[in-house]
C-alpha cells in the first residue's frame, strides 16, 4: 500500500467531515439546505476547472464523452444527494453521529461493489474478515449514537 495514497485518502476523511460543518454553517447563513449545497458544488466546481486549466488537463473528444456508460454520468448525481442530504441532517445529528454513520454505510455499500467488482471496481470477494470489519463498524455507529 502507497503510504501517499493512504495519507491523501486520510486528509480527504477529514476534509468531508470539515466539510459538513462548513456546509451547515452556509446553510444557517443563506436559509437553504439546497442552495447551500449548489454553493458549495458551484465553488467546487470552480476549483476543480482552476486545477484542470492550470495542470493542463487534456480535454476528451466528444468521441470519448460518447463512450461513456450511462450509469458513470451519475457521479454529480450521487455527489448532490450526499452534500444535499448532509446538510439537512447534521443539525440533527451532530457530526460524529452523522460522519459515523456515512463510513459504515460507505464501507458496508464497498463491500458489495467490490465483491461483484461493480461500477469499475476490481472484484475482491467479501471475507469472513471483511464482514467482521463491517461489524465492527457498525458497532460503533450504536455506541457514538447513543447519547
Amino acid at each position: 500500500m502507497n503510504l501517499l495514497s493512504v495519507l491523501a485518502a486520510i486528509a480527504a476523511g477529514a476534509a468531508l467531515s470539515i466539510q459538513v460543518g462548513v456546509n451547515n454553517s452556509l446553510r444557517s447563513i443563506i436559509g437553504s439546505p439546497i442552495l447551500a449545497a449548489f454553493v458549495s458544488f458551484s465553488v467546487g466546481s470552480l476549483c476543480l476547472l482552476a486545477y484542470a486549466l492550470l495542470t493542463r488537463a487534456p480535454w476528451p473528444s466528444l468521441q470519448t464523452v460518447s463512450k461513456v456508460p450511462v450509469w458513470a454520468w451519475l457521479g454529480g448525481a450521487l455527489g448532490a444527494y450526499y452534500i444535499a442530504t448532509s446538510i439537512f441532517v447534521a443539525p440533527k445529528l451532530g457530526a460524529a453521529s452523522l460522519i459515523s454513520i456515512l463510513v459504515t454505510a460507505q464501507l458496508c455499500t464497498s463491500l458489495i461493489l467490490d465483491h461483484f467488482g461493480a461500477v469499475g471496481f476490481a472484484q475482491h470477494s467479501i471475507n469472513a474478515w471483511r464482514i467482521f470489519g463491517a461489524l465492527l463498524l457498525v458497532g460503533g455507529v450504536v455506541l457514538i449514537v447513543r447519547n
